[in-house]
């Protein structure tokens, strides 16, 4: 593997140039892994909790310094950054404080007057492969419960935000965590499907493209291992004729352009009933059209570029595509330039099912928006596509939204509300949008054993 590169997606400047992890660092970080679990599992939770606060002071001392990173190496304004860290630091003291609760022996009484428990352990040392997008987050999410529970963690993070994985490694370092606790590894695709096959690693976690997910859950299946998939997501917000229709369409747009709509559970389909949908599509865009574009590291800037040229250049193939088989363009839809990672945010209406913005994800600021005529209408169309990781419905009757609800195929839905992930939430998809789930109680359960006892 040649040298690893850090690149400024705005200005497409070299940031920095490191090794990767050789085969024998390797080695040497799973044989450190392996031994330090032996001991972390057996820490008390109340030093791991204090362990764990630690660690959020720390993201809180320094979230200046690792916001800037994340902007200069994945292209999020600083102030999407900033808030970033914050969850990060949130998550944190979420699991430090409620680890021990959510531990608890499970004690079952038995139809013959026996007794048993479920105690939960840890299996050892888990994988994280984590994506750009959220570059602190989706880590510290994973890295929370997973070391509360009394894991190991070593990540294996995206190629063009390896700054971010060393400085994530070094929170846990400067707070005091035992070497080997969570330790990040510089090392490309293949080499990592082969790490998931050492008896060394128990498990794998994974955020990523469905593409990604096929082949690591492969590999961990043939290996027995345990997997966790959390994958992409094609999410329909519902505007009901009888929802606030301006706090939605202005709800919609954030949804839509928040991490410049490089959001696995960012809205991406909007389905909306005729009787408000002229209402809706005009609030919608205007308020799209008065973002404001800039660099990064500015504290004006409401959005900058994709992460990386290549991505804003498929994205554009998926609208012009779109464009081609029907589809109307009502904003955007310019071709990027072949060296820029900068995109239109684009609109688009009259999309036929064979098109693109239909049927895939789009991932990146391109909005789809469908007029259907009743309630019905609206939950086919949601329920139409192969992922199901969140949706968010709008309407003024919550009981009728509760119904609703029910029948959407997802794995979260938010009423009133643009989807987004919380500490105390479970967090996870179904159909090609993966399985298992994170946070929450569940979340802490995903990556250990459940072990029965029985009081003979």
């Amino acid at each position: 593997m040649s040298t690893i590169q850090s690149i400024n997606p705005w200005t497409g400047e070299l940031l920095k140039e490191l090794s990767p992890t050789s085969p024998k660092e390797l080695e040497q970080k799973l044989n450190t892994a392996q031994k330090t679990f032996e001991d972390w599992k057996w820490v008390s939770l109340a030093e791991k909790a204090a362990l764990m606060h630690v660690a959020a002071r720390i993201l809180r001392e320094k979230k200046e310094d690792f916001s800037r990173i994340i902007s200069l190496e994945m292209g999020k304004v600083i102030k999407e950054s900033r808030a970033e860290v914050e969850k990060c630091a949130w998550v944190c003291d979420f699991y430090a404080g409620k680890a021990a609760e959510f531990l608890i022996p499970e004690e079952l009484n038995l139809p013959d007057g026996k007794k048993a428990k479920v105690i939960y352990q840890p299996l050892g040392a888990i994988l994280a492969i984590m994506p750009w997008n959220f570059p602190f987050w989706q880590v510290f999410r994973f890295a929370a419960p997973t070391l509360m529970a009394g894991n190991v963690g070593l990540l294996k993070h995206a190629s063009n935000v390896p700054q971010c994985a060393l400085a994530i490694e070094s929170v846990f370092e400067e707070a005091g965590f035992p070497i080997g606790t969570f330790q990040s590894l510089l090392i490309d695709s293949p080499t990592t499907l082969e790490l998931l096959k050492d008896d060394r690693v128990k498990a794998v976690s994974l955020t990523g493209s469905e593409k990604a997910g096929a082949a690591v859950a492969s590999v961990a299946g043939a290996q027995i291992k345990k997997s966790l998939l959390e994958l992409g997501g094609s999410d329909p917000f519902i505007v009901l004729r009888d929802a606030d229709v301006p706090t939605a369409a202005e709800t919609a747009a954030k949804a839509r352009m928040i991490n410049f709509g490089q959001s696995c559970i960012a809205a991406k389909r909007f389905i909306v009933e005729e009787h408000v949908y002229e209402e809706f599509l005009e609030i919608f865009t205007q308020k799209i059209m008065g973002m404001k574009q800039g660099n990064p590291l500015d504290e004006s800037s409401d959005y900058a570029c994709m992460a990386r040229p290549d991505l804003a250049q498929e994205l554009y193939n998926q609208v012009e595509k779109s464009k081609l088989m029907g589809a109307k363009v009502i904003l955007g839809g310019m071709k990027p330039n072949s060296e820029s990672a900068q995109f239109s945010p684009t609109i688009l209406t009259d999309i036929p099912a064979s098109a693109p913005a239909f049927s895939e994800e789009t991932f990146g600021p391109v909005a789809s928006i469908f007029k259907v005529k009743n309630e019905e209408e609206a939950l086919s169309l949601a329920n139409a596509t192969e992922f199901g990781l969140g949706a968010s419905l709008w309407t003024s009757d919550l009981e009728k939204g509760e119904k609703l609800a029910s029948r959407i195929e997802s794995g979260a839905v938010f009423l009133n509300a643009m989807v987004a992930s919380h500490p105390a939430l479970p967090f996870g998809g179904i159909k090609k949008s993966g399985f298992g789930r994170e946070l929450s109680r569940q979340g802490i359960l995903e990556f250990v054993n459940h072990k029965t006892v029985y009081l003979g």
